[in-house]
């Protein structure tokens, strides 16, 4: 099987309407015998909202992974450093997350992955959450869309009529997106 034993950086940025859903994701990819290391967002650690409380979702990902959650940049460097890891997922990735992969900034847990992962040739899986992703973001996803190993998450418009500008991924679309990038390749089609 693809997935036995290969080593996913699993990171989740604060786009806290996706949790629910992102969550079974990475509990699929354990049964289907990865090993999920998850990395947090400063946000999505901390913030509670109404979408639900962080301290639930962190009991959730703990479980899930029976691992312990990266939550810091020191730790981020420390997982990647080790080349411990096979492929880097960041799922959800918002606006705020794109544009820092895209101009090298690393100031997050998440973002420090990233740019190692980068650093040790290793594949990035991008599920795009943006609700700016059609305006102020347009030119750092075309940015990323042009850079060795990265992979999107097929994505679309999220609501087209009332939010015209935001991207959402297919959530369905992770482990098929992660199987094909471990082999170098971009799952198609990108835009749904």
């Amino acid at each position: 099987m693809i997935l036995d034993n290969m080593n996913i950086g699993f990171a989740i940025t604060g786009a806290f309407e996706t949790f629910d859903k992102i969550i079974p994701k990475m509990k699929e990819l354990v049964e289907q015998g990865a090993n999920v290391y998850p990395i947090l967002s400063f946000n999505a650690l901390n913030l509670d909202t109404r979408f639900g409380d962080a301290n639930e979702y962190i009991a959730q990902i703990k479980s899930i992974s029976n691992r312990k959650i990266i939550t810091t940049i020191q730790e981020a460097e420390f997982l990647i450093n080790k080349d411990m890891i096979d492929i880097m997922v960041i799922a959800p990735a918002t606006g705020n997350t794109i544009a820092k992969i895209t101009h090298g900034i690393s100031d997050t847990p998440v973002t420090v992955a990233a740019k190692l992962s980068s650093r040790n040739n290793k594949p990035i899986v991008i599920g795009l959450y943006a609700s700016d992703g059609l305006s102020t973001n347009a030119s750092n996803i075309g940015m990323l869309l042009n850079r060795k190993n990265i992979y999107f998450i097929p994505f679309r418009q999220s609501n087209p009529i009332t939010k015209p500008f935001s991207i959402a991924f297919d959530i369905e679309s992770i482990v098929g997106t992660i199987k094909m990038a471990i082999d170098g390749e971009q799952i198609q089609p990108i835009l749904m």
